[in-house]
C-alpha cells in the first residue's frame, strides 16, 4: 500500500498553527523585553514573590465592611426548622405515614443533613395522615386530628 500525504499517522500528528501559545518567559534578560523587573514594575510589595492582598483591602483606607455600621446580632442558639404547611401535606395519599423519608422521596427535604420539621396550619387537609414531625402548631394539630389523622412528635 502506497502512503499518501493525507494519510493519518500517529507519529505525524501536530496541532494547528497558532493553536498552542508559548508561555511568557519573564526575567530572561533585556533582549526579551521582560528582563530586570520581569513585568512587575518597580519597587514595592507587589513586586515581591508571595504577595497577596487581603480581601477588602483598599490601600490603607478604612475598608467598606468596617465603615458601615453594624446592627443587631445573630443568636447562635437559634433552632432552625423546615416549615411545612398543611397545604404541602395534601399531596400525600390517604393513610400515608409522612416522615423524613417520605418527604425526601417527594423532594421537599434535600441535602445530607436531616432538618427539624415544623408543621403549620395554613391550608386545609382532607385526608387521614400519620405525620411525624419535631413540632406542630396548635391549628395544624387540630386540623390533622379533625381529618382523622395522628400527630407524632419526634425529638
Amino acid at each position: 500500500m502506497r502512503k499518501t500525504e493525507f494519510e493519518m499517522n500517529l507519529s505525524t500528528l501536530k496541532p494547528n498553527k497558532k493553536a498552542r501559545k508559548a508561555r511568557k518567559r519573564v526575567g530572561r534578560g533585556p533582549g526579551s523585553g521582560l528582563g530586570k523587573t520581569a513585568g512587575r514594575g518597580e519597587n514595592g510589595q507587589k513586586s515581591r514573590s508571595g504577595y497577596s492582598r487581603k480581601i477588602g483591602f483598599e490601600g490603607g483606607q478604612m475598608p467598606l465592611h468596617r465603615r458601615i455600621p453594624k446592627r443587631g446580632f445573630t443568636n447562635i442558639f437559634k433552632k432552625e426548622f423546615l416549615i411545612l404547611n398543611l397545604s404541602d401535606l395534601e399531596r400525600f395519599d390517604a393513610g400515608t405515614t409522612v416522615d423524613e423519608a417520605t418527604l425526601r422521596e417527594v423532594g421537599i427535604v434535600r441535602g445530607p443533613r436531616s432538618p427539624k420539621v415544623k408543621i403549620l396550619g395554613n391550608g386545609e387537609i382532607s385526608k387521614k395522615l400519620t405525620v411525624h414531625a419535631h413540632k406542630f402548631s396548635v391549628t395544624a394539630r387540630t386540623k390533622i386530628e379533625a381529618a382523622g389523622g395522628t400527630c407524632q412528635e419526634s425529638q
